[in-house]
C-alpha cells in the first residue's frame, strides 16, 4: 500500500545578521539565515509536514512544535531522521521524496548534489528529488523577503 503526502513551510529572512542559514542539510555560510524555532531548514520541514501527511502522524507542529523546547534550534538533519524513525515505527518506508525550494537566494544550483546527498543521508538513504524556483518577484519569496519550501512524500508498508 502506497500513500502520498504534501507539505509546505516558509519563513522569513531574520534581521539578525549573524543567523546562520541552513537550507537542505547544509549550511550556507555567506547568506543570513531565517526566523525560526528550529534552524529554519523549509526544506527539511516540508519534507518532514509531507512523511508525517502520508503517515496520518500529524505535522511538524504536532511532533516537533514551539511547546518542545527540546527542539529549540534543533537542525533539519535532527528533524528529518527522527521523522523518519517516527513513519518507520508506523510501519513505513520511504519510496521517495520530492522538494522544490522557492526562493531568490541562496542559488542552489552549484550546491545541488550536495544537498540531495545531505536529505536523503538524513533519511536513511533514502531517494529524494531537489529543484528550486524564483517567483519572478511575486510574493514574499520574489521580495526577497524569505524562503519557503514544498515538498511530497510517497511511502508504503514493506511486506
Amino acid at each position: 500500500m502506497y500513500k502520498t503526502g504534501i507539505g509546505v513551510d516558509a519563513h522569513a529572512f531574520s534581521l539578525e545578521r549573524d543567523r546562520p542559514m541552513w537550507l537542505a542539510g547544509l549550511l550556507w555560510p555567506d547568506e543570513i539565515g531565517v526566523e525560526a524555532h528550529s534552524d529554519g531548514d523549509v526544506a527539511a520541514h516540508a519534507i518532514c509536514d509531507a512523511l508525517f501527511a502520508a503517515a496520518g502522524l500529524g505535522d511538524l507542529g504536532t511532533n516537533f512544535g514551539v511547546n518542545r523546547p527540546e527542539y529549540s534550534h534543533a537542525s533539519g538533519a535532527q528533524l528529518l531522521t527522527e521523522a523518519l524513525a517516527l513513519i518507520s515505527g508506523a510501519g513505513f518506508a520511504i519510496a521517495n521524496v520530492s522538494v522544490q525550494i522557492i526562493g531568490n537566494r541562496p542559488k542552489l544550483g552549484s550546491r545541488r548534489a550536495e544537498a540531495i546527498a545531505a536529505l536523503s543521508h538524513s533519511l536513511g538513504g533514502a531517494d529524494v528529488s531537489l529543484t528550486a524556483t524564483t517567483t519572478d518577484g511575486l510574493g514574499f519569496t520574489g521580495e526577497g523577503k524569505g524562503l519557503a519550501a514544498v515538498a511530497s512524500a510517497l511511502i508504503y508498508k514493506p511486506k
